[in-house]
């Protein structure tokens, strides 16, 4: 071990350039695969945050266009507060929330704000966990009534009151007249809503609104251990008796969503830390060439030694354990310069959390330092063979 140290030592330029190979392979692979699993914690996260066992219901069938059912634009039937009524009816659904969503300008005090407004019930706040600030959230009461109440998002609240007090205050919305009772808890933006900057208001004020009945969609909330394929056809049928025995909706389970973005996010992660973890393959080449060159160089220490005594098997272990020992210098530096490089991403990209897999971590030393073992096994193999008398003559 002290020889391979020396040697290792003696050669400081080309000891540099192998261990750079392996640091260069590693780090990258600690890198790339922090940034497939960061993205992967954000949008499993983010979608998390939408609540637990939830289902969407949209109105539309995806052979009715060919494709997702459209967000705006004809549908072969509205959904409304009334079948929204009837699936709450199932013993399988534990909420409701119809949706209706529509942009409008909103008022108060002389400044004015365009921001999206959303149509609901109470149990929006229990379908997506929604947090209040201050006051409270929407009433339990009939649907079909309209009350000049509303909620706002912190962001509308800062923006249109500033320090001032803002419960019990009224603001125009359009061309009606709210009054606040609630204040959400900020809470930024998820799947691209921003729901510090919106107002919710009961679902019949957001039809008088925006003069129309269909709803966006409808957010259920089902019991942890329904099934989701019972519940699904439960669903549908509960749809078709007021549809007219038509099919017409589509079904989103939150909970395949995400499993469905963390399997693709998952595949990407490996395939991106899989193309870096090639440069370890070069990175063994490189030593494997070095280690080569280093034994034409030291020919006459090899015939020394066997002329010495020095059995095969002591010279195969000399250089294998040069070639691992600048493996393990490089896989040490690369995982140091890997980690620090995770985290300088996650303090310039907060958002994203920090999310070293183990997996990369286990698999880029282990490929490094049997890349390193593997191509350093050739050298060792040829200065072992190598003629005493032959290796002392330099021939």
């Amino acid at each position: 071990m002290l020889l391979a140290f020396g040697a290792i030592r003696s050669h400081g330029l080309r000891s540099l350039l192998t261990v750079l190979g392996v640091c260069i392979g590693v780090s990258a692979v600690i890198l790339l695969t922090s940034l497939g699993n960061s993205a992967r914690s954000y949008v499993t996260g983010e979608f998390s945050e939408l609540g637990t066992n939830m289902i969407i219901v949209l109105p539309g069938r995806n052979e009715t266009t060919g494709g997702i059912p459209p967000i705006m634009g004809e549908t072969p039937r509205d959904l409304t507060v009334d079948d929204a009524l009837a699936l709450g009816r199932s013993r399988r659904i534990t909420a409701i929330a119809p949706l209706m969503i529509g942009s409008a300008p909103v008022s108060a005090g002389g400044l004015e704000r365009e921001v999206n407004v959303i149509g609901t019930t109470e149990g929006m706040q229990t379908v997506r966990h929604l947090q209040l600030a201050s006051g409270n959230f929407l009433s339990p009461s009939d649907p079909h009534i309209a009350a000049p109440v509303c909620v706002l998002g912190e962001t509308l609240r800062k923006e249109l009151f500033g320090t001032a007090k803002s419960l019990g205050e009224w603001l125009r919305i359009g061309d009606r007249r709210c009054r606040i009772i609630g204040v959400l808890a900020a809470s930024g933006v998820s799947i691209g809503t921003d729901l510090d900057d919106m107002v919710i208001v009961p679902v019949a004020t957001a039809q008088m609104l925006f003069n129309s009945s269909s709803l966006f969609r409808i957010l259920l909330q089902v019991g942890t251990h329904s099934m989701p394929d019972d519940t699904e056809r439960e669903i549908r049928r509960i749809i078709q008796d007021r549809h007219e025995g038509e099919d017409d909706i589509t079904i989103i389970h939150q909970d395949s969503v995400v499993a469905t973005f963390d399997e693709i996010l998952l595949v990407l992660t490996v395939g991106i830390g899989s193309i870096a973890g090639i440069s370890l393959a070069v990175a063994g080449i490189l030593i494997m060439n070095i280690m080569l060159v280093s034994v034409s160089q030291r020919t006459s220490e090899i015939g020394l030694l066997r002329a010495i005594g020095a059995p095969a098997g002591q010279i195969r272990k000399l250089f294998l354990a040069e070639a691992v020992l600048l493996s393990l210098i490089g896989t040490l530096s690369g995982l140091l310069i890997g980690f620090l490089g995770a985290v300088l991403m996650h303090r310039l990209y907060p958002v994203l959390p920090l999310a070293v897999p183990t997996w990369a971590v286990l698999a880029a030393a282990g490929t490094a330092m049997l890349t390193g073992l593997v191509f350093g096994a050739l050298p060792a193999i040829r200065a072992a063979r190598l003629n005493p008398v032959a290796a002392l003559s330099r021939r």
